[in-house]
């Protein structure tokens, strides 16, 4: 396999660093401790954070206006920091009632006044994840109007058009749902941003768990809140270690050092099944694994060279072995159980017709390419078995490593040829990928990056992106069900994504560790009920 070197971002010495971990003593009954991969997280303003690793600490720190109950995940949204609310006739407003009686890690209490702060916030900082909020119709203009304080303990939202309640709701339960402490934030502003600076590592929210510390690439530490609405978590500490190799996260789940390894590879995970005090979590979660052509490539663009690449994945090949029982084939954007989503896989591994096709777009003698992998060894293998593959058709592809920031970066700045990643629900409505994978408002450079797929691959496509607003707006759920299978229909033909795979998450833990719930297809992991 050939690396390139410009932008290898010291891979070599990460590697080294995280597979010479000193032993622990085996963990004490209070504390959980756990191996995942964490270098993805940039940032840990719920306004702002957007990766996976970020939703989990989110989740645990972070109280929302909805939630979902770990212990009942079928049940859907629950009321949280909000105890109800009500719907106006025409259905575009919904006022919540606060939940009286909770109060932030600071020891201010919960109120509507930071519910309303949080959300205009996040509207008016307009990160990354802000399209969640923005696309019923907030700006930083009319926040202020549609966003609206009643009371101490009463406020409103006011949405552009009549959308279905349960869809507004599911967006609330979002990472950029969090509520934030009002009077904690606004006294690390800094030049009006808000306490964006301050809260890149920092805290503030009502959570089960408060931050101890977040070394970057390195470890997360959370202590228990003694005041969690809903009782003091047992654990009283959570301790997430950044350990990205697989056979490092059994070795110390073996021993004993850590209580849950989040990232062993198929082989590691045959090889431990029968370890004593070992059990194996199996869960279809949401998260797809794909990849993307930027459309700015003049080659990538090329509709038939999009679609021979399709055909130059070897993705039977690959779920049966490197990937083997924890992905399964799926080639659409929404993932199985959500409304709408289909199992058609018109793609399989056929050289012929990808030379074929390649011909007839004229680079029959193929054309060279960069990858940029995040470092995680599935999609490092991923992205040899694609060198693999695009080389039987004359086409030679570098493979560049990065950390998770390092990737995304280069990705969401729309400098990169081919990406290699994954993408997570963020709410459990088909709009939290169809609006992401195929809708693209504004295909300019001048707007700021954001969390559409779509865009960031450049991809410029009107008509689907009507489409998919239709889709969100129709009240009917058979016929939205169909207009998303549609649409998915369309994606898969013309796309520049190819979807590969839907992802099993294979949890290990040691068995005294009961109640953990890993958060399903629809939400993040959950660290209060747990027990050991």
């Amino acid at each position: 396999m050939k690396f390139t070197r410009k932008l290898l971002w010291g891979v070599v010495a990460g590697v080294i660093a995280m597979t010479t971990v000193p032993a622990l003593a085996k963990t004490p009954a209070n504390i959980l401790v756990i191996a995942n991969r964490i270098d993805d997280v940039t940032t840990l303003d719920p306004a702002e954070s957007f990766e996976f690793a970020g939703s989990d600490l989110s989740r645990n720190v972070y109280g929302k206006l909805i939630n979902f109950d770990p212990q009942n995940l079928a049940a859907g949204y629950q009321p949280d920091l909000a105890a109800s609310w009500t719907v106006s006739g025409d259905g575009k407003t919904i006022t919540f009632k606060m939940r009286p009686g909770v109060k932030f890690h600071s020891g201010n209490p919960v109120t509507a006044n930071d519910a309303v702060f949080s959300l205009q916030r996040a509207v008016k900082l307009n990160k990354t994840p802000s399209f969640i909020l923005t696309q019923f119709g907030f700006t930083a203009d009319n926040a202020d109007q549609t966003i609206k304080l009643i009371d101490d303990m009463t406020f409103s939202i006011t949405t552009d058009a009549k959308y279905a309640t349960s869809f507004v709701l599911n967006c609330l339960t979002s990472t950029i749902g969090g509520i934030v402490d009002q009077k904690t934030v606004m006294t690390n502003e800094v030049d009006g941003d808000m306490g964006n600076s301050w809260l890149k590592t920092n805290t503030a929210g009502s959570g089960a768990y408060t931050l101890l510390s977040w070394k970057p690439n390195e470890s997360l530490t959370l202590q228990a809140n003694p005041d969690f609405y809903l009782g003091k978590p047992h654990m009283d500490k959570v301790i997430v270690r950044h350990i990205s190799e697989s056979s490092t996260q059994r070795l110390l789940l073996e021993k004993g050092d850590i209580d849950i390894a989040r990232n062993l590879n198929p082989q590691d995970i045959a090889g431990i099944q029968k370890s004593e005090g070992v059990t194996i979590d199996s869960d279809l979660r949401g998260r797809i694994m794909y990849i993307s052509f930027n459309q700015k490539d003049k080659v990538l663009s090329n509709p038939k060279v999009k679609e021979a690449l399709k055909y130059l994945i070897d993705y039977k090949g690959m779920q049966d072995s490197f990937l083997k029982g924890q992905y399964t084939i799926h080639q659409a954007f929404l993932p199985k159980t959500y409304l709408g989503s289909i199992d058609d896989q018109p793609y399989s591994y056929n050289v012929s017709k990808a030379k074929n096709l390649l011909t007839e777009a004229g680079y029959g003698d193929g054309f060279e390419v960069e990858l940029i992998v995040r470092e995680a060894q599935e999609r490092i293998e991923i992205a040899q078995s694609l060198q693999n593959t695009f080389g039987k058709a004359g086409i030679k592809a570098s493979i560049t490593l990065g950390t998770g920031k390092q990737t995304l970066s280069k990705y969401r700045a729309r400098e990169f040829q081919i990406y290699v990643g994954a993408w997570g629900p963020d709410y459990p409505d088909p709009n939290t990928n169809a609006a992401t994978f195929a809708a693209n408002p504004d295909n300019s450079d001048e707007i700021k990056a954001t969390g559409l797929l779509a865009w960031r691959n450049a991809w410029d496509i009107p008509e689907m992106t009507k489409a998919t607003k239709a889709a969100v707006q129709e009240g009917d759920r058979d016929k939205r069900a169909e207009m998303y299978a549609a649409i998915q229909r369309d994606h898969q033909k013309t796309s520049p994504f190819a979807i590969m795979f839907q992802k099993i998450e294979q949890t290990a833990r040691r068995s005294n560790v009961k109640n953990l719930n890993v958060g399903a297809a629809i939400t993040a992991v959950s660290y209060w009920p747990v027990t050991k």
